[in-house]
């Protein structure tokens, strides 16, 4: 009853009344005479009849709110905004979105959009939301009513605000209608009916064709971006259609490289944002990704090869300053396909030639493509002997900052190319440290434009592979506050950048040590053996780590994390979850990071992006929880997020300490609550515990029983125990005797819990082991009180189950272990469980009592 009414209450509060009254009815039927259920329900009845009133008059305020805003006579500005809310508000609610589009209200919105005044757009637009919400039908009555050029021109408007409301009702729109595609189906479970996809396609077509479109504002472009990033491409591998994104690269490629291939500034180029660039590249990337045979490939690799020629075959120099664009934004996305049009015949010469333009336009393009080109080795050995003099003549010599700023970086990126081998040198000694200095500079001079000293830390983000230049950095306060406050700029392209420096700067990327025979067998063959640098042993980077938290690494990682633009990939996802992991290393810093946001940042780190990025965020929360308290670290809700990542580090391809930190963080939470240990069921982790009991590393064995131990709390892993033809109750019953005193307080406190809640557990000890006896009385007379007591509960508790039990256990030498127990003062909880455990043996009359005794 009591929770009937909770529930009511709950339901009362969400606005359910008629669920809520249903509830309210039961309490009443099941106890009549409770004046607060009485008293409950006569409130709740009159709340449900002015409801109701108030519903049977929607639609004249409905009526009255579009009469308010339509209304030219109307200036009271404070009444038009107030009704514009009220419509939202209704619209949100499935019965007063209902009303809306009955009340002819979808016809009414079409005339708020056609004022072109912004509130009265961004109302309209937002009252939309709440019609298609969720609801298909309505969805297709609204867009046959609206129509898909309407929706796209509103998108591309000039005020952002507009533009973004515009974008989230089509991705609203987009949501809905999926929703239905999911449904049909033609033949195989797995051959999804494109049929009813008419309705996608033309929203589809007209973001397309929005692209390219010179009236279309730079925000309604880069929204046009996003949405398709976010709707086209297959949400995972598993989904086998990916007819959306063959439809788009066939309709729609060119469309987006044309965007992509835009050079700021040039005579009739489109208009667009400092992010445009890279969400067209994000874009590209992910329509590649979203390909599965080679032959969809060939046919991608075969139009941006087409789209390249068309622009530099047979052009003026505009043409070529194209071509070189459609490269570079080729590069930073499906580098493949990059590399494929770049070996295309002259592009390469006419990068460098143009790198010596005397046009700063026509060097800013060039000398960005030579930057992406040098990702490849054998391309960056190419450039090292063709373009670094270049480099160097126009870093030296260029009187702009924006052409020498992105010269230093070309020359950052060749300079890095050994990566971490300190034997690999590029460049004369110093020279990297030279560089670093000037990159630093420019990133701390604030005079210049965001835009442009976002290359400052791309240069960095290839100089920081060197040591030397990593500890100048963390001592360069100035220049660290100046990246992060980069990092949390409106400019998101810096995001890879920022990441993979900190990266670097803490050492956080994959480094196995070398095998010392392969060394050996190396040195012998005179092969290049990598090294160290002195500066990346753990006693530097330990140090790295903490000047990095003390100027405040965390804020800007949790504010790059909550970023939605398309710059956020999933490997730069998986970049910021690496350093996570390195900050969270030590124990001590662990509630700094929390503190700063760091644990709530980690949750869809752990849940999003590549498999090695979701675990390395995934481990990072496991340390967390093992050292913290959950309930402080994750508050509220959030605590139940945790518990599939951290399921997620007990899969068999984890490492042995990603298993047992898995574990470890598991038991902490299974120990605080029902509803946790009922998540941690619901994620299937049980029979992965269980499965890590017999693990022959100690520690992981230990952290899987004492996990288990927790969650024994729970009634249906209880049963299981209880389970005919299980070995479970044996483990615990042996491993109650194993030497390891951890383990056997783990497996033994599991034990007293289950024979005091299930008395067939009792009986069955004696049978799943000849050794039971010998392992109670070990535990009887270890040295520890915790074993003691728990051996005494269990003996206590058999002995209460079953006379047959207690006559074996009394006919061994127990009797005796358990009366000098009795008398034990200094430990009276042992003392008083071995007093009740022979009580019981009296009562059955299998001893007498002592003197003194009933």
């Amino acid at each position: 009853m009591k929770a009937l009414f909770r529930r009511s209450q709950a339901l009362q509060k969400l606005g359910r009344l008629d669920q809520a009254i249903s509830d309210l009815q039961r309490c009443v039927s099941l106890e009549p005479k409770n004046k607060a259920f009485q008293e409950a329900l006569r409130a709740l009845g009159s709340s449900m009849h002015e409801k109701m009133k108030t519903m049977s008059c929607t639609d004249s305020k409905v009526e009255q709110m579009f009469q308010i805003l339509l209304d030219p006579e109307e200036k009271d500005a404070d009444k038009k905004q107030k009704a514009a809310q009220n419509l939202i508000v209704l619209a949100r609610e499935e019965a007063g979105a209902e009303k809306i589009f009955q009340s002819d209200g979808v016809r009414l919105l079409t005339r708020l959009l056609d004022t072109a005044k912004a509130d009265l757009m961004l109302a309209a637009l937002r009252t939309l939301v709440g019609l298609c919400s969720g609801h298909r039908s309505r969805t297709m009555a609204i867009l046959a009513e609206l129509g898909a050029p309407r929706l796209s021109a509103v998108l591309g408007v000039e005020h952002e605000q507009v533009s973004l409301a515009a974008c989230n009702l089509l991705h609203v729109m987009f949501d809905s209608l999926k929703e239905g595609l999911q449904k049909d189906f033609r033949g195989k479970e797995d051959a999804v009916v494109l049929d009813s996809s008419k309705d996608l396609k033309l929203l589809i077509k007209d973001l397309l064709e929005l692209l390219p479109l010179e009236g279309a504002s730079a925000h309604g472009r880069d929204n046009a971006l996003n949405l398709l990033i976010k709707v086209v491409p297959r949400k995972s591998p598993k989904e086998t259609n990916n007819s959306m994104s063959l439809w788009v690269i066939d309709q729609g490629l060119k469309k987006i490289l044309e965007v992509g291939s835009t050079v700021c500034g040039a005579p009739g180029s489109l208009p667009v944002t400092e992010n445009t660039r890279m969400s067209a590249s994000v874009l590209l990337s992910k329509l590649y990704e979203d390909l599965k045979c080679d032959a969809e490939r060939e046919n991608f690799h075969h139009l941006c090869e087409d789209y390249v020629r068309s622009w530099f075959e047979g052009r003026e120099l505009a043409g070529k300053l194209r071509a070189i664009q459609t490269v570079s934004c080729l590069l930073q996305g499906p580098s493949d396909a990059g590399n494929r049009v770049l070996e295309l015949e002259g592009i390469m010469d006419s990068v460098l030639s143009l790198c010596a333009s005397v046009c700063e336009a026509h060097q800013l393009v060039a000398v960005e493509a030579l930057i992406h080109a040098a990702d490849k080795a054998k391309r960056a050995s190419f450039i090292t002997a063709n373009g670094v003099s270049l480099l160097k003549e126009i870093y030296k010599h260029s009187e702009r900052d924006s052409i020498r700023i992105r010269a230093l970086v070309g020359l950052c990126k060749l300079g890095s190319a050994g990566g971490t081998d300190f034997s690999m040198k590029q460049f004369a000694e110093g020279s990297t440290m030279k560089l670093a200095k000037q990159c630093r500079k420019w990133l701390c001079n604030e005079a210049i434009d965001a835009g442009t000293r976002r290359w400052a830390v791309e240069g960095l983000a290839y100089l920081t592979f060197d040591a030397d230049v990593k500890e100048e950095f963390v001592e360069d306060k100035a220049a660290m506050q100046a990246m992060f406050q980069l990092a949390k700029s409106e400019d998101r392209s810096v995001l890879y950048a920022v990441a993979s420096t900190l990266v670097n700067c803490t050492n956080s990327y994959d480094h196995e040590e070398p095998d010392p025979q392969m060394l050996e067998l190396a040195k012998y063959a005179k092969q290049h053996i990598p090294e160290q640098h002195p500066k990346d042993k753990p006693d530097f980077v330990k140090r790295r780590v903490r000047k990095l938290l003390t100027a405040g690494v965390v804020s800007a990682l949790a504010c790059m994390v909550k970023s939605e633009n398309p710059a956020l990939t999933n490997s730069c996802r998986e970049l910021i979850s690496r350093v996570f992991l390195a900050l969270v290393a030590e124990a001590e810093d662990r509630g700094g990071v929390v503190a700063q946001g760091g644990g709530k940042a980690l949750i869809p780190l752990s849940l999003e992006g590549t498999e090695v990025g979701q675990t390395k965020a995934a481990q990072a929360l496991a340390k967390i929880t093992i050292t913290s308290n959950p309930e402080m670290a994750f508050p509220g809700e959030r605590i139940y997020e945790v518990v599939r990542p951290l399921v997620s580090l007990l899969h068999l391809q984890r490492t042995g300490l990603e298993n047992f930190e898995g574990l470890m963080a598991l038991t902490n939470l299974a120990g605080i609550s029902e509803r946790l240990r009922q998540k941690i069921l619901k994620e299937k982790a049980v029979p992965m515990i269980e499965g890590y009991m017999f693990e022959e590393h100690e520690l992981i064995r230990l952290a899987a029983t004492e996990c288990m131990c927790n969650m024994a709390m729970s009634k249906e892993v209880q049963e299981l125990f209880l389970a005919e033809g299980s070995d479970r109750l044996k483990l615990m019953v042996l491993y109650s005797g194993e030497e390891d005193e951890k383990l056997r307080r783990a497996a033994s406190g599991t034990l007293a819990m289950l024979t005091a809640l299930h008395p067939p557990i009792c009986k069955r000890i004696p049978q799943v082991t000849v050794h039971w006896l010998e392992i109670l009385q070990a535990l009887l007379l270890s040295p520890s009180a915790e074993l003691q007591h728990r051996g005494a509960v269990v003996v206590m508790n058999m002995m209460a189950a079953e006379r047959g039990v207690a006559e074996q256990l009394i006919a061994s030498e127990m009797l005796e272990i358990l009366s000098v127990l009795a008398k034990d003062p200094d430990k009276p909880r042992v003392a008083q469980a071995a007093q009740e455990a022979l009580a019981q043996a009296v009562a059955y009359g299998l001893i007498k009592p002592g003197p003194g005794q009933e």
